[in-house]
């Protein structure tokens, strides 16, 4: 693999084009907002959505993909099945993976996990993300915690246990939330991040923006990268 990692960013690209109130807080879109949050990371990025043919993720995208980040909410049954096959098994072979936000309902997080990655649910609240692993690769740079105002999830949360565990959030109405997961699956690393409602500018935030730019350096494959034996198939 390049020491650069080569970058997906995978968005339906739906709620955009088609309410107002999200177009004004992502004019270029979410994946837009990801892309240029990463390459100021020093990142090679490319984007992808929906409504392209295969829905951006060819063969020949994927095979230069070392990472894949994937945001979705309104459309999950849109994706094709050979898609969610194919980015399946890139995952296995060694493909990183980054889901966020509502992409927990995604055929593919919810395939290489096994469950249901069922939640509560609510509206906005104050929101504290707790770091919960300062030394992990992907709370460099962090403080003790981010505060945003964001949609709330709550426990439980329908997913196998994190095998590393970086984020946990409290919301001013009490919940409790695992938000930050990390897992792997054949050669493949996975990062599930919980912020990033569509109405609410998380992604502009500099904390948000350094933890996405730290997870995709972390589940990017590296050289010899062995696999956890006995996670090549999902839980459950």
């Amino acid at each position: 693999m390049a020491d650069t990692p080569r970058v997906t960013v995978w968005n339906e690209y739906r709620h955009e084009i088609n309410d107002d109130e999200v177009a004004k807080v992502y004019p270029d879109g979410i994946h837009g907002a990801l892309a240029a949050a990463l390459r100021d990371g020093g990142l090679k990025v490319r984007t992808a959505t929906l409504d392209e043919p295969e829905h951006g993720l060819t063969e020949e995208v994927l095979d230069a993909t070392d990472v894949l980040l994937w945001w979705a909410h309104m459309a999950h049954d849109e994706v094709a099945d050979e898609v969610v096959e194919r980015v399946y098994q890139r995952v296995l072979g060694d493909m990183g993976l980054v889901v966020l936000h509502s992409g927990h309902f995604s055929k593919i997080f919810r395939r290489l996990m096994g469950t249901s990655c069922d939640l509560k649910w609510r509206h906005d609240d104050r929101e504290r993300l707790w770091v919960v692993a300062p030394g992990h690769q992907i709370a460099e740079g962090l403080g003790e915690y981010i505060e945003l105002e964001e949609e709330m999830y709550g426990e439980p949360f329908d997913v196998p246990p994190p095998e590393e565990l970086v984020f946990v959030s409290w919301f001013g109405g009490g919940e409790v939330f695992r938000s930050g997961c990390c897992y792997r699956r054949g050669r493949g690393r996975i990062f599930y991040f919980r912020p990033g409602h569509e109405t609410n500018p998380s992604y502009h935030d500099p904390d948000v923006r350094r933890v996405i730019t730290n997870a995709v350096r972390w589940a990017a494959p590296t050289s010899g990268q062995a696999p956890i034996y006995g996670h090549t198939e999902p839980l459950g």
